[in-house]
């Protein structure tokens, strides 16, 4: 867990990145845009169906950053015991 400040998205984000740069590269694509297989949510609310990157943040809320996981097989078997 990470403690920060911001108080929208981007914000946060921005101050992630100055302790671990290239942290935003991994979020963010050359556009400004989060990239399609990262989620981001606040207290379990997709930002995407908020306000995205400008989404607010108030002190106690928690961020969340999920990768997307997607894949299968040809077989269409998941899971295999």
């Amino acid at each position: 867990m990470v403690q920060v400040s911001g108080g929208t998205i981007s914000e946060i984000f921005e101050e992630v990145a100055a302790l671990h740069p290239g942290f935003t590269d991994r979020l963010v694509d050359d556009r400004g845009a989060m990239h399609k297989f990262v989620n981001v949510f606040v207290d379990d609310e997709d930002v995407r169906y908020l306000s995205g990157l400008a989404t607010s943040v108030s002190p106690g809320q928690v961020v969340s950053i999920v990768p997307a996981v997607a894949g299968g097989s040809v077989r269409g078997t998941i899971l295999q015991a």
